[in-house]
């Protein structure tokens, strides 16, 4: 029977780098959120990238091994975006950084997007909104809205600030938006509280 994994981890305050977040070692035991399509649907469907009935569709329709086969996708579109952010996270991303982008805008040109006006009804207020739609004609195209989440990260956030946890063998990252910019961990509740407990470790001996 098949290991029931943790709730997905978001602590990026980016989607695209939460994907490359989405296999880690949040406590001592590496956890990889995408090792099956099954897995990729249920990460797709904690990040809301993806709507449920899409999701289900799939799920459904799917040829034997055909999600399996786009997870593989994933994780390899996942671990070339690693080797970008690594390169380039620190300081600001150089025009010459777009030639290595060439394999994201491959995705990114097969994306039907189309825009529709939907009726709105906030705070008891009926009205309409401009609304982005996608077709969803294969599984293959659910790799288009981590691509555009990827996209986003390189066109809107500013690479100085993309940062690794500074956690002992933690490989989490995250877009630094702390005021003065001076977030070093993933999380506080994890490798902030161990390295201070290291350091109190330290002063008593």
């Amino acid at each position: 029977m098949k290991e029931t994994l943790p709730p997905a981890i978001f602590i990026a305050d980016a989607l695209g780098l939460d994907f490359l977040n989405s296999v880690a070692t949040p406590l001592d035991t590496p956890v990889e959120w995408l090792g099956s399509g099954e897995d990729l649907l249920n990460w797709l469907a904690q990040a809301q990238l993806v709507p449920q009935k899409v999701l289900d569709d799939f799920r459904r329709s799917a040829g034997p091994g055909e999600l399996d086969a786009i997870a593989a996708q994933a994780r390899g579109l996942r671990e070339w975006f690693r080797g970008f952010v690594l390169a380039h996270k620190g300081e600001a991303l150089p025009k010459t950084a777009l030639r290595e982008l060439e394999p994201l805008n491959r995705i990114l040109a097969r994306d039907e997007g189309f825009a529709q006006i939907t009726e709105t009804d906030t705070d008891d207020k009926p009205g309409v909104a401009w609304q982005r739609e996608r077709r969803w004609r294969s599984p293959e195209s659910l790799l288009l809205p981590i691509a555009e989440a990827m996209a986003r990260v390189v066109c809107e956030e500013n690479f100085s600030y993309v940062k690794a946890c500074e956690g002992h063998a933690c490989t989490l990252l995250f877009a630094d938006k702390t005021r003065g910019h001076a977030r070093r961990w993933c999380s506080m509740a994890i490798c902030g509280n161990r390295a201070k407990q290291a350091a109190h470790r330290a002063r008593k001996t």
